[in-house]
């Protein structure tokens, strides 16, 4: 388990294989709100906690089964 105070503005979110998502702009609540700048439509995203598998030193990886929003990811869409 891990705790949501360790995850920072700036640290990069992977899937569970490692591809990037997305970057951290902000935890508020139980979800992490993505920057826009990683996004298609150049909106803000959101991933609650609950898809947080671990944080390694600066980036956080989701849970294999992680419903990723279309658009993020290296601005490609890789919905799942």
């Amino acid at each position: 388990m891990f705790e949501k105070l360790r995850i920072k503005e700036h640290m990069e979110v992977s899937d569970a294989k490692g591809r990037h998502v997305g970057t951290v702009d902000e935890v508020k609540d139980e979800m992490i709100r993505l920057t826009k700048s990683d996004s298609m439509d150049g909106k803000h995203h959101v991933l609650p906690l609950a898809d947080v598998d671990k944080i390694e030193e600066n980036r956080v990886y989701l849970k294999e089964d992680a419903k990723i929003p279309i658009g993020l990811g290296n601005k490609a869409s890789v919905g799942l």
